[in-house]
């Protein structure tokens, strides 16, 4: 497929160390007040900015080519059948709902309507080094939900789901080409540098070895003994066999195996989310020599007491310990009752710093573009937000919503708001898509990022407030709460955008999801969303346990992981869909 085109010979006067050529393509750099003309590939200048040249993805299609519905929800969806432990097979596909709460569709839109750009958004991939010493299993003792039973078979279901992009042939509604993947953050779990290989080479292609610690076999909460988590290989009974989960001799063995990534045919950008930027997600504690030394060493804590589980938990969830200090004197109160495992550099907790690198690193530069979407001028100002060309028409902004000060929950400085607005501003006769991996909701944390002491951090509702005052913004992407939802936002100015909010590819229903604009010619704009799976088969064979087997493995375990969430697919209105909108 073609690639972007480069335009570093075209920008006079470019700081040649922001100059990343990939795939032919080139990114503009977050955080440093560059803008991007509506239909041109270099960045515009004023007396206060440097020239930056900008990704300029493949034109879209000038005219509505067939529709592709094959290998999307709208053909079949992996459907449960039976009682207690359920099995996985086809099933009927989810129709596409017509959303009209920010615009009437007007008859005759399908003959009409001009392609503008077509995408696939991942998002909360959450790949999972489970041997790590730091994760927090035992926390199930308290609440069911905690540990999945499928964990360990992460790096195979995002293989799949690369495969299941690389197999389609256009867009569903438009059948127009499809220009990029981008994936909504949480693309690690335990920000461990184990983990940010294995999503790099699943990405651009590579052999993976989904193991740490000793390299000739599985050293985890699967193999020890305990009830608390599926054993499934040992012939003893455990809390998840009890409600129908199998036995599955030589199931570890073949969970740390290589596995082959082809790699996406498309290029790629990535967004930043709490799970790559703060170890577990949870905790501003990067330089915490205590906790750098366990994430390497050869101490594991594999169980705790109910009572102990669920108080450290509640601190979780009430965000009373963004730095960590409890976490680590919780570690250190229970050092005695660690069992030993093999010390491992590779599971090291990575820096912001070493996240941007590893996507500049050209061996993992796939089909591009370099960096995809960071810079080096992203290394020099310390930041991990950008934009980006994505058609003629369409420009993409993609937001780093992590609170450095630590916990979950999200929000952005004031800096970025700023330069946001300015993006915004400057392109106003481009339409824009915002990424980030938080949702407008999920934006309620506002701790001061340690690097910037003196500076605001600002909502969900403020980024929604500003987005409103834009009649270019079409849409808000974003992930985090692992769920489908579609939300519209109206703003008392009459400006309109779709917050796209995408369910998770850890927790089932496991789905990523091809977004469509299109120009309906009649002054409205229509949004197509449509959800596809893995590539891998909806029924399992217990005794194929084959890279594609895994795969199908990993979201039939995932149904049945107990405590899960059975709302996570979203309504109707959620999954499949057109989000009808008026052009600004």
């Amino acid at each position: 497929m073609s690639r972007l085109r480069s335009v570093a010979a075209a920008t006079a006067g470019v700081d040649r160390r922001t100059v990343l050529a990939a795939a032919g393509a080139l990114s503009l750099c977050a955080g440093v007040g560059y803008a991007l003309r509506p239909t041109d590939s270099e960045a515009a200048t004023s007396a206060a900015t440097e020239q930056t040249p900008v990704a300029q993805s493949r034109p879209a299609a000038a005219t509505s080519v067939a529709p592709y519905r094959t290998g999307t929800t709208l053909a079949t969806v992996s459907t449960p059948h039976g009682s207690g432990y359920r099995r996985l097979a086809d099933g009927p596909g989810w129709q596409r709902v017509v959303r009209t709460e920010l615009a009437g569709p007007k008859v005759g839109r399908a003959e009409r309507r001009v392609p503008l750009a077509a995408f696939v958004q991942f998002t909360d991939l959450h790949l999972q080094d489970v041997q790590h010493p730091l994760r927090l299993e035992y926390l199930r003792a308290a609440h069911q939900d905690v540990w999945r039973p499928h964990e360990a078979l992460t790096v195979p279901g995002a293989v799949s789901l690369v495969e299941r992009v690389n197999a389609l042939r256009g867009a569903p509604v438009t059948g127009a080409p499809l220009h990029f993947v981008m994936t909504t953050g949480d693309n690690t779990d335990n920000n461990a540098r184990s983990e940010l290989e294995w999503f790099m080479k699943v990405m651009s292609g590579g052999r993976i070895t989904p193991n740490t610690g000793d390299p000739r076999h599985y050293e985890g909460v699967q193999n020890s003994g305990l009830s608390l988590y599926w054993q499934p290989e040992s012939g003893a009974g455990d809390s998840d066999k009890a409600l129908g989960f199998p036995h599955l001799e030589g199931f570890l063995a073949a969970a740390i195996r290589e596995v082959r990534s082809p790699g996406l045919n498309l290029p790629w950008y990535s967004t930043v989310g709490n799970h790559d930027a703060l170890p577990l997600g949870l905790y501003g504690a990067h330089g915490d020599p205590y906790l750098a030394e366990a994430a390497v060493g050869g101490r594991k804590l594999f169980s705790v007491s109910a009572a102990d589980a669920k108080k450290l938990q509640d601190a979780i969830w009430s965000g009373e310990d963004p730095k960590g200090v409890g976490y680590r004197e919780f570690l250190k109160a229970r050092a005695s009752g660690m069992r030993s495992v093999t010390p491992d550099e590779g599971r090291a907790l990575y820096t912001p710093a070493e996240y941007l690198k590893a996507h500049l690193d050209p061996a993992y530069q796939g089909h591009g573009p370099a960096g995809h979407g960071y810079s080096s001028a992203n290394l020099d100002a310390g930041t991990q937000y950008y934009a980006f060309r994505i058609s003629d028409d369409v420009i993409g902004v993609s937001l780093d919503t992590t609170d450095a000060g630590g916990h979950y929950q999200g929000s952005v400085g004031t800096a970025q708001l700023k330069w946001l607005e300015r993006t915004l501003r400057d392109n106003k006769d481009s339409y824009a898509v915002v990424f980030s991996h938080h949702t407008s909701d999920s934006m309620t944390n506002t701790r001061p990022d340690p690097a910037r002491p003196g500076e605001m951090r600002h909502t969900g509702a403020e980024l929604v407030a500003l987005l409103s005052r834009h009649a270019n913004v079409l849409a808000w992407v974003n992930g985090h709460k692992h769920e489908n939802e579609i939300t519209p936002h109206k703003s008392g100015a009459g400006h309109s955008f779709w917050e796209i909010s995408t369910a998770s590819h850890i927790d089932h229903p496991h789905l990523a999801r091809i977004i469509e604009l299109v120009d309906n010619k009649d002054g409205t704009i229509s949004l197509f969303t449509t959800l596809i799976e893995s590539a891998a088969p909806a029924r399992t064979d217990f005794t194929d346990l084959s890279q594609t087997g895994l795969a199908s493995l990993y979201r039939e375990l995932a149904f049945n992981a107990p405590g899960a969430r059975t709302n996570l697919a979203g309504t109707s209105a959620d999954r499949n869909t057109e989000l009808v909108l008026p052009k600004g």
